[in-house]
């Protein structure tokens, strides 16, 4: 269903003053899962790199313990990168404050559920809403 003029002229005027404020922009920024997900890699990286020193400086001088320990922290490494990379193609929704919409609306309610896409939970949010509203 069309938005009405006046509902579209709300909307973007809604658009330009949300546009207008930096500390809006910044929290959502900040709060963007793809920044986060890039960070971890990166991290991730530089962890598997540094397994990687241990274990070759482990096989230089001999010491099997240090090798072996070197390749459990590239697995942990490795894990924790797939695990970010998993993490951040989920589409979650976060609240500017940062807190997930996933874990607020799952209470009381079926898997399947919060599996549905974005603009089916807006409808039927719009559905649901007060009738005072409309």
């Amino acid at each position: 269903m069309p938005l009405s003029e006046h509902e579209q002229r709300l909307f973007e005027q809604i658009e330009r003053s949300l546009a207008e404020d930096p500390k809006f922009a910044s929290a959502v920024r900040a709060s963007d899962p793809r920044v986060h997900t890039r960070r971890r890699l990166l991290v991730a990286a530089g962890i598997i790199a540094v397994g990687l020193a241990l274990v070759v400086y482990g096989t230089v001088i001999k010491t099997p313990l240090l090798s072996v320990a070197g390749f459990v922290v590239m697995l942990g490494a490795v894990g924790f990168a797939l695990q970010s990379q998993r993490r951040g193609r989920t589409p979650d929704l976060h609240v500017v404050g940062g807190t997930s919409t996933r874990a607020t609306a799952g209470r009381g309610r079926s898997r399947s559920r919060g599996r549905r896409s974005f603009i089916d939970r807006l409808e039927e949010r719009w559905r649901e809403r007060p009738e005072g509203h409309r």
